[in-house]
């Protein structure tokens, strides 16, 4: 079917005027294809401060008890769902008027509460109500959208529907006892994270921009990474020995090679053409990135250990360091997967990777060698996979020109 553009979603006569949506197209290229607008990365600052909150809950204990990280994943599923939602919306509509500038504007009091009251969930009513604002911004804006065309009507209903049930129970969380909270919390989010799955008979009819869609997750990835250098930075001493300054560097191998990376794999465009409704994509970085923010803060808990001249590391630590950096390389697959089954090639790089993390973890304690193995694994796993996928976006640009 044919591709909806931005124009066909602007009604014409007194329904414009009311709904205000006359104002700038959305940015894009020569080629047509969608760029993310000031106010999206705008939007997106808040959210550093939002990721920051949530990993700051581990503190510096390297033996964080299970239900603190449990707590962590929970928490971060929470942002990163909030900030998804209005990609979402973006990527179909977005008219950048001022109204639909004041509305995100709105939503972005509601993240700062969500940044706020992080740290004292679930006593504090700060985080739902903050939820319960960015999430309430995402349903009126997708009210605003419905009247726009058929196409609209369908796609916002499943949205409507599915997303409006889910923000009925956080608003009822308000009156639960603070034990309760979390319970409904999650079946809110449950309902939530599978309204896309739901309605993905729908939503697939409306293709998602498959140039938009991945730049934007492609940020908040970059940004969880940007959280993950912070909790190394913070971790070296503001006098630091020489030795200490070659730890941080080594450390830095790690995030370094994976931007490298994932950068690669998105300029790519390998999986463009199959993006469809985007749920496959955009719910396989949920683990993606909250790995990759685990294992900053491991990796920074590492450097202080080294900092505080530890002979050895605690399982508890090695063990989320190489349980990050699996879950990492299996959803880098799982992506791979999605422009083309996986050859032997790819098969044995992504065994390689996923063997020599695991056992360098089991089998090292002493802080320095490990990280130096750790980052050399990483580094060469990079190096064999960035020449695959350059040699993929090679052979794929051939048979699209072919």
């Amino acid at each position: 079917m044919r591709r909806v553009r931005a124009d066909d979603l602007r009604p014409s006569g007194w329904l414009t005027g009311r709904l205000g949506l006359r104002g700038q197209s959305p940015q894009t290229d020569e080629a047509g294809h969608r760029h993310a607008t000031w106010l999206e990365l705008f939007l997106d600052l808040i959210f550093v401060y939002a990721l920051a909150a949530v990993v700051a809950r581990l503190g510096n204990d390297p033996t964080p008890a299970p239900e603190a990280v449990l707590a962590v994943i929970g928490l971060f599923v929470v942002v990163q769902w909030a900030w998804v939602g209005q990609v979402y919306y973006d990527t179909r509509f977005d008219p950048d008027d001022a109204l639909h500038r004041v509305l995100v504007l709105v939503a972005l009091v509601g993240a700062g509460a969500m940044t706020l009251g992080v740290d004292e969930v679930p006593e504090s009513v700060l985080l739902p109500v903050g939820y319960l604002i960015v999430r309430g911004v995402l349903l009126v804006l997708y009210l605003r959208a419905r009247p726009t065309s058929p196409m609209a009507r369908m796609v916002t209903t499943v949205y409507l529907i599915g997303f409006g049930s889910g923000w009925l129970i956080w608003l009822v969380s308000l009156t639960a006892p603070s034990a309760l909270r979390p319970v409904l919390w999650i079946v809110a989010m449950c309902i939530e994270l599978a309204t896309p799955w739901v309605g993905v008979r729908w939503l697939n009819q409306w293709p998602v921009d498959n140039r938009h869609l991945p730049e934007r997750i492609g940020q908040f990835t970059i940004i969880v990474l940007g959280s993950a250098l912070a909790s190394l930075l913070f971790a070296v001493p503001d006098h630091p020995r020489p030795h200490m300054i070659l730890t941080a560097g080594i450390a830095f191998l790690v995030p370094a090679a994976i931007w490298w990376l994932y950068t690669t794999f998105v300029t790519t465009h390998l999986v463009a053409s199959r993006l469809r409704g985007g749920q496959a994509y955009s719910y396989l970085h949920v683990p993606l990135d909250g790995a990759l923010l685990v294992l900053g803060w491991a990796l920074g808990q590492v450097v202080r250990l080294v900092d505080d001249d530890a002979v050895r590391l605690p399982l508890e630590l090695r063990l989320m360091l190489a349980g990050s950096v699996v879950v990492w390389m299996l959803c880098g697959l799982a992506l791979y997967w999605l422009w083309s089954p996986p050859n032997l090639l790819r098969l044995a790089i992504t065994c390689y990777g996923v063997v020599s993390v695991s056992l360098i973890a089991a089998a090292v304690r002493e802080p320095r060698l490990l990280l130096f193995l750790l980052a050399a694994s990483i580094v060469g796993y990079a190096v064999l996979l960035t020449r695959r996928l350059n040699r993929a976006g090679r052979e794929s640009e051939e048979v699209a020109e072919g």
